[in-house]
């Protein structure tokens, strides 16, 4: 009988798992998937790691999961909790596609003061790949309420993306619009927290709801991979 590995050399990768004699047979579908850690103990037994959903991120270990929904060829990699949490947002954008063609792809809610910086940074990937983004600085013309703008910028998006800074956790707790464009987008189940400059940790002392959504963080990946994601993810 072929024994196990594990005990001596460990099964650090997917590779490794696939070459034990014992394991190989049973672990080789994993192949795909660059590597878990330590998910084998010292019995040769597996166990799946244990990821938290709001805290999908593109780290380098993980990434090698391609979605149903990106292109052949694409360089674009994700983690397959990232996979499982941007499927029903993909489902919906798949769906209004069809009921509502006319609709845009983004509505980029922000805080105030990331106008001119990481907002528009965000922005600026999201048209360089094609995405047709609402984006305030852009779209709010003077003389134009705010809010009726606000509100039809989001009727007329497929997709919602919360960018979570620094500024936005500062604007939250005083209800102003940031805090009403979130609060629209979290009704919706085409909500994507793009994390940037702090962490869920610190979101969830300002707004537990929010947290809770799984979402892609630039800890872990460049703006310019969330953006490449992003795009991905909307188009049709």
């Amino acid at each position: 009988m072929a024994r196990c590995t594990a005990p001596v050399k460990g099964h650090r990768s997917a590779a490794a798992a696939a070459d034990c004699p014992a394991c190989g047979s049973r672990y080789g579908r994993y192949s795909g998937y660059g590597g878990y850690g330590s998910g084998y103990g010292s019995s040769g037994s597996y166990s799946a790691p244990s990821y938290s959903p709001s805290r999908i991120s593109g780290g380098s270990g993980r990434r090698a999961s391609k979605p149903r929904w990106s292109r052949a060829g694409s360089a674009v990699w994700y983690t397959p909790e990232q996979v499982q949490a941007l499927t029903p947002v993909r489902e919906n954008v798949e769906n209004l596609a069809v009921s509502q063609p006319d609709l845009r792809d983004v509505f980029l809610c922000h805080a105030w003061d990331d106008r001119q910086g990481s907002a528009k940074e965000l922005h600026d990937l999201l048209e360089a790949r094609g995405v047709r983004v609402w984006f305030s600085e852009k779209d709010l013309g003077l003389g134009v309420p705010m809010m009726r703008a606000i509100d039809k910028g989001l009727v007329n998006s497929r997709v919602g993306i919360v960018l979570v800074t620094p500024a936005m956790l500062r604007r939250l707790p005083a209800e102003g619009i940031a805090d009403k464009e979130l609060s629209a987008l979290l009704r919706r189940e085409r909500l994507v927290p793009v994390v940037h400059g702090t962490t869920y940790e610190e979101l969830e002392q300002v707004s537990l709801l929010l947290a809770s959504r799984a979402g892609l963080s630039t800890a872990e990946e460049s703006m310019a991979d969330v953006a490449s994601k992003i795009a991905e993810l909307v188009a049709i």
